[in-house]
């Protein structure tokens, strides 16, 4: 419980320094001229967009979530009834979607800072494309999973399995929904700072769920077993 501790005042401190940093612990209305600058060392600055500090917060959440379900992946492979269930072969696919889909997002925002909408429409397209394939490419390891005789009820492993690609695909399903607010800003009559800002926040998150599934998948295929080592070592 200690080494979780540590871990969580760490994520903890990393998200309050982001954020001081972006001038959110600023007290503009202390401060004498303009209240819509925040004044600093290096100069004057604009206050960051509520919805970023927002992410930050968010992503700071979700990953003590996802770390508390590796940890406890990692201490329950452990016990003896642990059978470890082949990984699809459909996982390389997905991954190689979702690596394209952040990339996508990732160029969406570059081309937004460019000021090419008709680019930034056809990128965002590509990315929720993408994302979509992902998720059906998920389910579709689902069924093969049950096909084969892998229930959850089954094994804790086939659980853990079930529970970690659940959990991935359900925050997925969500920037999903943020993509698609996106991308209708993309299409509308929206100022292009907006826009931009709002692909930044996409391409921000995708590149959190895309680290998060790298890590899943190392573990689900049995790649993780010295990262199992130490973490039950710190955890024992």
């Amino acid at each position: 419980m200690s080494v979780l501790g540590l871990f969580f005042i760490l994520v903890a401190g990393v998200a309050t320094l982001y954020l001081w940093r972006e001038g959110v612990m600023d007290r503009p209305w202390l401060e004498e001229g303009e209240v819509t600058a925040i004044s600093r060392a290096s100069g004057v600055v604009e206050p960051p967009p509520a919805a970023k500090v927002g992410l930050v917060v968010f992503l700071a959440v979700a990953g003590c979530l996802f770390s508390l379900l590796v940890m406890a992946f990692f201490m329950r492979m452990e016990s003896p009834d642990w059978r470890t269930p082949p990984a699809p072969a459909i996982f390389w696919f997905n991954t190689a979607v979702l690596v394209a889909s952040s990339a996508a997002l990732q160029t969406a925002y570059f081309a937004a800072n460019a000021d090419e909408p008709e680019r930034v429409r056809a990128l965002l397209l590509g990315a929720g494309a993408g994302a979509a394939v992902f998720l059906l490419g998920q389910a579709c390891a689902w069924r093969e999973m049950e096909a084969s005789g892998f229930y959850a009820a089954s094994n804790a492993a086939n659980a853990f399995f079930y529970l970690l690609t659940g959990t991935h695909a359900l925050h997925l399903f969500g920037g999903l929904v943020a993509l698609a607010r996106t991308t209708g800003k993309a299409f509308a009559a929206v100022k292009a700072a907006a826009v931009a800002t709002s692909v930044e926040l996409c391409a921000i998150y995708w590149h959190f769920l895309l680290l998060v599934w790298l890590l899943m998948f190392a573990m689900l295929a049995g790649g993780a077993d010295g990262l199992g080592v130490i973490c039950r070592r710190l955890l024992s």
